[in-house]
């Protein structure tokens, strides 16, 4: 009876137990299914067009961030091997000269007089020049250079090596190549341009001017019809240090070599140069429409006392762009708008 009442006791105990068990795990299975139903509902609901454009977006961001590190790589690594194959000279500084410092202007119009001279400008600007440029079959401008093989900088740098040279007898590098802009702006236009591309300077620099006015008198005799003489050159500036000094403005965001137009006069120790006045008129009016045109481009006008072969027409100029440490390409777009105010000018000659 004793062992009896012990079973029925301990059946007990095992049924209470296996139902505890029972019911713990349906609990737990709850739990696990309310969690589970709580994390597939999202808290900000996207679409999938939505989705795939951000991700589109972030994929595109990364690509031109990843293509902007690889130009900037791109360029240090061509600026390490330029330094490397080469030793570095001297460093390049970029100027810009203003027009409006010049002691002597008018109507837009800036002049640097290193002479003793006295100029009036608008008496120059109002006169009547004393030729007129045709449209027509004949030669009306002669584009030279006394200096031709006057260099630039092949690329915008802020450094030059020993390898470079500020000559060369390049054609499409040196001066003979901004003539040629010149000369094809000016035949396009209807105004018949000579281009000669003599070395004057090349083998020999001394004598330069002499062989450039046998070259000009010989033109002048062949083509009497001859109105305009440009001789075309570079200047170059440099420091006590070894550094160059570029001389860039900026025109519709763009870099470009200042110009410089030098005109020679009767002064000083010059005697041969009656007409200067002549050739003064054109060269106003020139600076006029650069300054109206593309302000900041022109650098005053530089009034010396030198000849610079100015004195065998009453229509010449002497037109400076840029310096050696200018790039070629700053130079070209400099030669084009030259062009355009040259054009300008004489077809209200």
């Amino acid at each position: 009876m004793r062992n009896s009442n012990v079973l029925r006791v301990f059946s007990a105990i095992l049924i209470c137990f296996s139902i505890i068990i029972y019911n713990g795990f349906d609990a737990v299975s709850l739990i696990s299914e309310s969690q589970k139903n709580e994390t597939s509902i999202p808290l900000n609901e996207k679409s999938e067009e939505t989705e795939i454009k951000e991700l589109t977006e972030i994929k595109e961001t990364l690509k031109t961030e990843e293509k902007t590190e690889e130009v900037k790589e791109s360029k240090e690594e061509k600026k390490e091997t330029v330094q490397a194959s080469s030793n570095v000279k001297g460093k390049i500084a970029e100027k810009y000269v203003s027009p409006y410092s010049a002691s002597l202007s008018y109507d837009k119009i800036y002049i640097k007089n290193s002479t003793d001279l006295e100029v009036n400008i608008k008496t120059l600007l109002t006169s009547e020049l004393s030729f007129k440029v045709k449209k027509n079959d004949s030669p009306q401008v002669l584009i030279l250079h006394t200096h031709a093989t006057e260099t630039f900088m092949e690329t915008d740098s802020d450094f030059y090596t020993d390898t470079y040279t500020s000559r060369t007898t390049d054609k499409a590098k040196n001066m003979v190549k901004i003539g040629e802009i010149v000369a094809k702006n000016l035949n396009e236009n209807g105004i018949k341009t000579i281009h000669d591309q003599t070395l004057h300077d090349y083998p020999n620099y001394s004598g330069s001017y002499t062989r450039a006015a046998k070259t000009i008198n010989s033109y002048l005799k062949k083509y009497p019809s001859i109105k305009v003489v440009l001789d075309l050159h570079r200047d170059a500036i440099s420091g006590s240090d070894g550094s160059k000094q570029k001389l860039v403005t900026k025109i519709n965001g763009k870099k470009a070599a200042q110009v410089m137009i030098v005109m020679g006069s009767q002064s000083g120790t010059v005697k041969n140069f009656p007409n200067w006045k002549e050739n003064l008129k054109l060269a106003v009016r020139l600076q006029q429409n650069l300054e109206k045109d593309y302000p900041t481009l022109a650098r005053p006008l530089s009034l010396t006392s030198k000849n610079y072969n100015e004195s065998l027409t009453k229509g010449s100029m002497l037109i400076e762009f840029g310096t050696d440490a200018n790039s070629l390409d700053e130079a070209k777009y400099s030669a084009e708008m030259v062009s355009k105010a040259l054009i300008k000018t004489l077809n209200n000659s």
